[in-house]
Order: C-alpha cells, then structure tokens, then sequence
C-alpha cells in the first residue's frame, strides 16, 4: 500500500467514524418517532433526524473525502477484499450524490420524513387524501434524483431496484413475475377448489397485549436473538433497524383478535435482526456492515418466518408454549390444526397477513403500480383505484377503505423500489435451503429446538460474505447456480399441493 493510499484510508476512516456518530444519533431519534413517540411530536423529531442525517451527507460531500475515496478506489485491485469493497461502496455513493447538495439532500429528508407522519394520520383515519401530497412530493423527489444522475441506467425503473439490489434489472423481475402467475394463479383456483377444510376459527380469538408480548420473547430467544445486544418494542408498521455495532431493534404489532400477526412479523423482523447481529464483526470496523441487498436481506427474514417458521417442525417445537401462553385460545385445537391454520391460503387484502403462496401477488400488485406510476400511467390521484382494481383482478378481493388498501404499506413514504425484493427474498431462500437440507437434518434440528445449529449454518454459509458480494455472486457462491425461481416454486406446489391434498 502506497503512502498516498495509506492516508487516504486513514482519512476515510476518520471521517466515517464520525459520520457514524451522526448517523446512529439520527437512527435513534427515527426510531423513536415510530416507536413513542406522541403524534404531535413527530413532525418535528423527523426534522431533527433529517438536520443530524444531512450531517452525514454533508460529511461525506467534503472534496477532500471524496477524493480520498476516489484513491482508493483507483487502487481498489491492491486493497484487501474489505477495504476493496468500502472503496467501491464509496465510489458508487459519490456517483449517485454526485449532483445533490447538503442543501438539497436536507429538503429531501424532510419531505420524507413529513410523508412519513402524513402516512400514518392518513392510515389511522383511512383517508387517503390526506397522504396524496406527500407521496407525490417523495415521488417529484425519486424523479429528481435520476435526473440529476450522470450516467441513467436506459429502463426508468432500474435505476430505483439498484438502490436496494444493485445488478437487479426490470427485464429480471418480469420474467420472475410470469413465472410465478404461470404456475401459482392455476395453483391458487386449485386450492380454493379444494374439498380440504382447514380450521381457522380459533386464529380470531382475543388475546392480550401482554400474552403477545410474552409469546414475541419466546419466539425471539428461541431463534436466538441476543438480548443483550437487542431490543424489541411496537409500532404501526413493523420494522427492523440496526442503530448501531450492538444494537439491533425490531419492532412488531398487536392485534387483540389476530395473535398470530405479531408472532410471524416478529419471526420476520427476528430474522432481519439475526442477519446484522451474526454478520462478521469486523466488516463494522471495515464501514461496511450495510453492504447487504435488501433481496439478501428479505431472503433471511423470509426464511425464518416461513421455511422454519410455519414448517411442522417448529409447530411441534412451539405448540406447548402457544397452548400455554394463549389457553383460550387453544383450549381445544391440536397441533396438526395450527399447523394448518398457520399456512391456510386465502386470497387477502393485507400483505403483512398474507399467506406464504399468496404473497408473491401482493408485491406484484405493487411493482406493477410503482412502474406504472413512475413512468407516468397514472396519477397520484388515481392510485386508490388501480390499486382496488389490481387486487380484484389478482385476488379477486376489493378494499373497502384506503386503510386495507393503499395505504397498508408504510414504503413509498420513503420511495420506490424496495418491493421486489421481498419476492427475490423468497427465490433466493429456496435456493440456499436446498443445499442446506442436504448437509442438516432441519426438520429434526428445527423440532428439537436446535436452532443455534441452523443459525451456525447460515452464519458460515449465508451471512458471512453478504457484505462483500453483490446478491448475484453472493447467490452462486451459496448454492453453484445463477438465480432461478424454479426451487422456490416448486417447493409452494409441493407444500400446499400436500396440505390441500391436491392431485
């Protein structure tokens, strides 16, 4: 390493240390605001999480850091694969900001942060005119931001999935999506034509905040999750957020007559916390902890809310303790009867309650309407009604409020793009659980409680390079192969062509 490069690593180093100060303070404050903190308080925390996180922006915008990365990255081939990679990170963020100033980034994070507040006063009074202006300004926002690239990727909407999968295009995505209506749609009529009755009355029952808390720790500690550097509470729109090296947070949703919501979301969120928490230490004191796509990301949350999950494995592992944490409940249900219930498909109006098989067309619905707005097809004004219109025609079900239609989902509040990725998620599970059912007995490790031996697995095999590879590569080096959503699909066919005993 030249001399040049020595301190220009040093002063990149420097300097993000202190940019990390900026941006764990503004994580805090972010998750607060969705966490407890009084509505008419939150306007006002974003706009202080967005003057902290343009401290940040305006950190990384200095012309000596830029160029100091710049150096790197010009000698990215003599660096070690770590520093190799922040110097490439680097390069691509100063090639994405390039034409945003600190005075242009703060108005934009105040935008979002405002549609944020908006989103949730509109979700909670089921209006949705009341979150149109902010989505179009965080739309006018996107918009701006492809235009003030140098270099524009020529399909409008790739240049919004590389913000969350970098390599990902639109031509890919297109093909995912055929493949799935190909095999599911005539799957789906099969299923709801099915003489097999699966029980779901007691899923309704009423339960407590308290019991649910109770069961969201168990079902945390039994995956593993380190409460000694973690933390769980509530919010309106379950989320994870790591706030910095030893503190991951994620959050779920309590629904008095819908227990098993907050246990899935908290799986789920479990899951994205395990990611961070497991990930090698020292890509933190690399800079490049959040490396990770959030297709990879999806991909883990995913697994452990559904492959381990909602498999009969874990029910055998958990029915005592739902049995006995929720006894009204379960007074007079078996464990084959939750596990039924647990994987029961119904064509729905909620993504975050959607059924395994289902869920693809969720985000389907979504990433046609986002192309389509973007694009400019529709208008702000009319999204509502494609919306209702796409889930009739998907599911054959219609929203009667903004709040279980377009409004459910709290991500465009922020911007475009990061849908997809929960449908990669699932493609690229099945891909790693193939390989993995070949080297573990899952099942037997999953029922008898062993999952510090599954997390052992996906420690060395999953999460130990996702900070150093793009989703593609990191995918090939798993399982040998190129994306292909053909394990993910036939394991939906295989599994509810079983449990709905179809020919």
């Amino acid at each position: 390493m030249t001399e040049e490069v020595k301190k220009s690593l040093e002063f990149v180093k420097k300097t993000l240390e202190e940019a990390m100060i900026y941006g764990q303070a503004s994580s805090i404050i972010n998750f607060d605001m969705e966490t407890i903190c009084p509505p008419a308080g939150m306007e006002r925390e974003g706009e202080v999480a967005a003057f902290l996180g343009n401290k940040v922006f305006t950190l990384l915008k200095q012309d000596e850091f830029i160029k100091a990365g710049e150096v790197l990255y010009a000698h990215k081939d003599e660096l070690d694969e770590e520093t190799a990679v922040l110097a490439t990170s680097l390069h691509k963020d100063y090639i994405r900001n390039k034409n945003i100033t600190p005075e242009m980034n703060l108005e934009f994070s105040k935008i979002y942060n405002k549609s944020y507040v908006d989103w949730v006063n509109a979700k909670q009074k089921k209006d949705y005119s009341l979150f149109a202006p902010s989505l179009q300004a965080v739309k006018d926002i996107e918009i701006k931001k492809v235009e003030l690239l140098d270099e524009k990727k020529e399909v409008l909407y790739d240049n919004f999935i590389d913000m969350y999968e970098p390599g990902m295009t639109t031509k890919m995505l297109d093909e995912y999506f055929d493949k799935c209506r190909e095999r599911l749609v005539p799957m789906l009529k099969k299923i709801q034509n099915s003489k097999k009755k699966i029980r779901t009355d007691f899923m309704f029952r009423t339960v407590t905040d308290e019991a649910q808390q109770k069961m969201a720790r168990y079902l945390l500690e039994i995956m593993g999750y380190d409460f000694n550097r973690a933390a769980f509470t509530t919010t309106e729109h379950p989320f994870t957020t790591g706030i910095g090296k030893n503190d991951e947070r994620v959050t779920t949703h309590y629904y008095p007559n819908m227990f098993i919501s907050s246990m899935y979301s908290i799986i789920h969120e479990g899951g994205h916390a395990l990611f961070d928490m497991y990930s090698p230490a020292e890509h933190w004191d690399s800079f490049i902890e959040t490396e990770k796509s959030m297709g990879q990301h999806e991909s883990v949350s995913r697994f452990y809310e559904n492959r381990i999950g909602r498999s009969e494995a874990f029910i055998h592992l958990i029915y005592d303790k739902v049995k006995e944490i929720f006894p009204e409940v379960m007074a007079d249900v078996s464990e084959r009867e939750l596990y039924e219930a647990v994987n029961y498909v119904e064509a729905s109006l909620i993504r975050t309650e959607a059924d395994e098989f289902t869920y693809n067309f969720h985000i389907m619905i979504r990433y046609e309407l986002e192309k389509e707005l973007l694009n400019g097809n529709i208008t702000i004004e009319e999204l509502p009604q494609k919306w209702n219109d796409k889930y009739e025609e998907y599911l054959g079900v219609r929203p009667s409020n903004d709040a279980e239609g377009v409004l459910q989902d709290v991500h465009w509040a922020s911007g475009f793009g990061y849908f997809p990725t929960y449908a990669l998620g699932n493609a690229y599970n099945a891909m790693y659980y193939n390989r993995m059912k070949n080297e573990l007995d899952i099942d037997k490790l999953v029922s008898e409680g062993h999952i510090d031996k599954i997390n052992e697995w996906m420690k060395e095999n999953v999460w130990k390079r996702a900070d150093l590879l793009d989703a593609d590569v990191w995918l090939k080096e798993i399982t040998g192969r190129d994306f292909d959503p053909t394990d993910f699909l036939d394991y939906l066919e295989d599994k509810f062509g079983k449990l709905y005993e179809l020919d």
